[in-house]
């Protein structure tokens, strides 16, 4: 592999998060893949779609009904996970001089605005409740529901602190509108994988180092990563026979919900973080040594539907750190349309500012 510069390998985290969302844009909430690959002509996604595109206009998310979740997007935009993320890059790069703390405090007035401006994407339960607790005047240190969906929102962080226990902090600071301990526990893990990727450690390295640290439930759910990338991988396994490998193996690694609807939730390819972070990892670890690892990770995330927009965020990152921005196929640069906006951005945080 050519040397990534740090540089570079921020800017890929960043933007493998951003672009991983675009990709999910016309599928996120899908439960069918069997639906989504006959829907996008039996190959992987190849460019940015609208909302439910080639699939009617809505997506069937479970439990929710088949709805368009993003009514102000089109192709090239970002569901709210890409949302949240550029708020928090437009937050820290408003206050990029002098460097201080990451404060929910000041970010809030911004957040709030941001909301209540056209939005365009999927308004989540937590977020609608934490905007009432807000403007009922609840303290910053009691904001937020109990929601365990892993929500990461502080990829732009790395652009600006190059302190792991700084980052793992700003991790679970940018997801104040989550109390879910599993939750905050996803997004510090990624927090650290992604700052030792930056600084030169494989993802695979990365990822058992930071789970054994973190340990618990974090570390029991990787350990079950790795054994299903192993499975999946082994010619004798069923699993690996099977045309939908990915989706079987991550609907695998979680219960399944019945909430009294149609069909029970899938939940390892939902939002919780007990599906939705070993579903990140086993991508990450089964493409990572591919040349071309960014692109069809991504791509195979979004293939498999459910929560795939919670799951970009973390695959996109890491493996964006790895292979460095350049590994991001123009036609998806050119096609992102916030491509130029944030780029201008993060070059105003302190570890990019040329």
């Amino acid at each position: 592999m050519s040397q990534v510069t740090k540089q570079e390998a921020i800017r890929g985290a960043f933007f493998g998060a951003i672009v991983g969302d675009a990709l999910c844009l016309g599928s996120h909430y899908e439960y069918d893949a069997v639906k989504i690959y006959e829907a996008y002509g039996q190959k992987p996604i190849e460019k940015f779609m609208s909302p439910g595109e080639m699939m009617g206009g809505q997506t069937h998310g479970i439990g929710w009904g088949e709805r368009n979740y993003h009514p102000g997007k089109k192709a090239g935009g970002t569901t709210d996970y890409g949302d949240y993320n550029i708020v928090v890059l437009e937050h820290l790069a408003a206050t990029a001089e002098p460097v201080r703390p990451f404060s929910v405090a000041a970010m809030i007035p911004h957040w709030m605005n941001r909301l209540e401006n056209g939005w365009g994407s999927w308004i989540c339960t937590m977020t609608k409740e934490t905007y009432q607790q807000v403007r009922q005047g609840v303290s910053v240190e009691n904001l937020g529901g109990i929601s365990n969906a892993m929500a990461i929102r502080h990829v732009a962080a790395h652009g600006y602190y190059d302190d792991e226990e700084t980052l793992a902090d700003v991790a679970r600071k940018a997801m104040f509108t989550h109390k879910d301990l599993t939750a905050l526990a996803g997004g510090e893990f990624f927090a650290r994988v992604t700052h030792r990727v930056i600084n030169g450690v494989s993802p695979s390295d990365a990822i058992e180092t930071v789970a054994v640290q973190i340990g618990g439930f974090i570390e029991s759910k990787v350990a079950q990563a790795i054994a299903k990338v192993k499975e999946e991988a082994d010619p004798s396994s069923s699993l690996s026979q099977e045309k939908f490998s990915d989706d079987l193996a991550l609907t695998s690694m979680a219960k399944l919900w019945d909430i009294g609807r149609s069909e029970p939730i899938r939940v390892g390819k939902a939002s919780p973080t007990e599906g939705t972070l070993p579903g990140a990892v086993y991508i990450i670890l089964k493409y990572a040594d591919r040349e071309d690892a960014l692109k069809v990770a991504l791509q195979a995330n979004a293939m498999i539907g459910g929560d795939n927009a919670s799951r970009s965020i973390a695959i996109g990152m890491v493996l964006g750190a790895y292979k460095g921005v350049d590994a991001i196929p123009v036609e998806w640069r050119e096609g992102l349309d916030q491509w130029e906006y944030c780029d201008g951005l993060l070059n105003k945080l302190p570890l990019l500012a040329s």
